[in-house]
């Protein structure tokens, strides 16, 4: 028997109160579904000559361009900002203040600082000049690696003081420590959020159109401009395609992360305890020894 701590079980009437409340909201969103499907086919928004634009090989090949080049980005600054959270989380739990203090202080700047500026700023030539292509890997870098370094923190703070301090008995240095003990039961516990968080770097590769890096919608920018059917720019079949193809990759990331998570949960730990066996008997202790007169 199970005990409902948040709520009570519900009645016959809250039941059926439930039942009729998901059909009323289910007809809803339908009915809304459908009211858009209506209002875009009155536009003419599902016209073939719209959609038969993408049967274009120079509008396929400027799809996979960008599509390579928004994973180019999404790959290099998901690998560098985890490395750089693991720097700022440990100068984040570092003993010397001094340390602690800029790792705080800068963690706090550049989550507060809207990504777009950060990364228009590197664009603009806060360091020298800089390609599009590194001002958005940067960008996405530092303010992801901020928000990545007190994920890390969280999960290393709910890892129980007993071991860290098991481990220092055994004669461990932090270092060793905080590589054999601490992060890797951190990076087990908050892997969906560090799985989430690498969601939304991916999304913020769309950021790259406002400095001209040739990503995703970029690309979809420029084939709506510059594409008229019939004197019909396709913004509606344009957004819908490449939404379909940035819902598919975080789908494919999420899917990631729930796998992770429940192999995680299926692999074996610890020690393997022996199965019990029958007891073994017990020898006769026979004296050998001669008798003393």
């Amino acid at each position: 028997m199970s005990a409902n701590v948040l709520f009570d079980a519900p009645g016959p009437k809250a039941r059926v109160r439930n039942i009729i409340y998901t059909v009323v909201g289910s007809l809803a969103v339908i009915g809304g579904i459908v009211w858009i499907i209506l209002r875009l086919n009155d536009k003419g928004e599902f016209d073939p000559d719209l959609w038969g634009i993408f049967n274009y090989s120079g509008i396929r090949q400027n799809i996979l361009d960008s599509l390579v080049a928004t994973l180019k980005v999404f790959a290099l600054a998901g690998v560098l900002s985890l490395v750089f959270a693991v720097v700022l989380c440990v100068a984040r739990l570092s003993e010397h203040r001094p340390v602690r203090w800029l790792a705080v202080a800068f963690i706090d700047l550049f989550r507060s600082i809207p990504l777009l500026i950060t990364i228009f700023a590197f664009w603009v030539g806060l360091v020298g000049d800089m390609e599009p292509f590194w001002a958005l890997v940067l960008g996405l870098t530092i303010y992801n690696g901020c928000v990545q370094a007190e994920v890390l923190r969280a999960g290393i703070n709910a890892v129980p003081k007993g071991q860290k301090e098991a481990a220092y008995a055994l004669g461990l240095r932090k270092t060793q420590v905080m590589a054999t003990v601490l992060f890797p039961q951190a990076i087990r516990s908050m892997l969906p959020s560090i799985i989430s968080q690498l969601v939304v770097t991916l999304k913020d590769t769309s950021l790259g159109f406002m400095i001209l890096y040739p990503e995703l919608l970029q690309s979809a920018r420029l084939i709506a401009n510059n594409t008229p059917v019939n004197g019909v720019y396709p913004f509606v079949q344009t957004v819908t395609v490449f939404g379909v193809i940035y819902i598919s990759l975080c789908m494919i990331l999420s899917g990631i992360a729930t796998w992770l998570e429940r192999r995680g949960r299926r692999a074996k730990t610890g020690i393997k305890v022996a199965a019990a066996a029958e007891p073994a008997a017990v020898a006769e202790i026979v004296d050998t020894a001669p008798d003393k007169k």
